[in-house]
């Protein structure tokens, strides 16, 4: 009876190819077109964020050169550029909820050795404030922190801190303005983090102000080490 509701689902609403769109049989990943490609990160990247770099002489991009970080890894599944751009903004504003499966099937596959080695204990969403959440209906990083869960078989806590104020949006500001904007943005729901080890996920990092924010708020509360994982990340040059 589950074969038989799938099938039915899937020919009321058939799957799209989570990078262009477009119409893909049921049980396939990519369409023809975007499955001939790699789209996860390649190459040399930073030591800290995971931004790509242009060399891999130097251990950290430039952000990460000049300044300290509340998390102490950060690693990123796809750079933000292409089709990756257009699927990113199609997942976060045109309700493609669907696309997470994608999104974590390839980060558990690229990551899935090191998140173990960091011992994680616990997956834990960016929080969005809950008026911006009502409006869109989800919050996109926690939809991928569910399917990232799912795949690796972890907790996912969407509740130990919680955004109190509703900050101007990241990409129209500086580092210094982020950082200000983001200035007691978060609060924990409880005063003690009962988790050591804690993976922070997002969908799109630039500069790390609000991962570190977050992060921040949850050591505070007692967490040990935070690492964090994006969907998508720009570039570090």
């Amino acid at each position: 009876m589950r074969e038989i509701a799938s099938e039915m689902l899937g020919f009321l609403y058939p799957p799209r190819c989570p990078l262009c769109d477009t119409l893909i049989l049921p049980g396939e990943r990519l369409c023809a077109d975007c499955g001939g490609e790699s789209w996860t990160l390649q190459g040399p990247v930073c030591m800290r964020c995971g931004k790509p770099m242009e060399s891999g002489r130097e251990e950290y991009c430039r952000d990460c050169a000049r300044k300290q970080h509340a998390y102490r890894q950060g690693k990123a599944v796809f750079a933000y550029h292409d089709k990756v751009r257009q699927s990113m903004y199609r997942f976060k504003y045109a309700n493609r909820r669907e696309y997470a499966g994608f999104y974590a099937g390839e980060a558990a596959r690229k990551y899935g050795g090191w998140i173990a080695r960091c011992g994680v204990e616990v997956i834990v969403p960016v929080p969005m404030y809950a008026w911006k959440q009502r409006r869109r209906g989800y919050n996109q990083a926690e939809v991928f922190a569910r399917a990232l869960g799912r795949e690796l078989d972890l907790p996912v806590d969407a509740g130990i801190v919680r955004r109190i104020r509703n900050t101007v949006p990241q990409k129209e500001l500086n580092d210094r303005q982020r950082r200000k904007n983001l200035k007691n943005a978060f609060q924990l729901n409880k005063d003690v983090v009962k988790y050591s080890q804690i993976l922070l996920v997002d969908d799109i990092y630039t500069t790390g102000s609000t991962v570190d924010a977050v992060a921040e708020t949850l050591l505070s509360g007692g967490a040990t080490h935070i690492y964090c994982l994006c969907i998508s990340i720009g570039a570090g040059f």
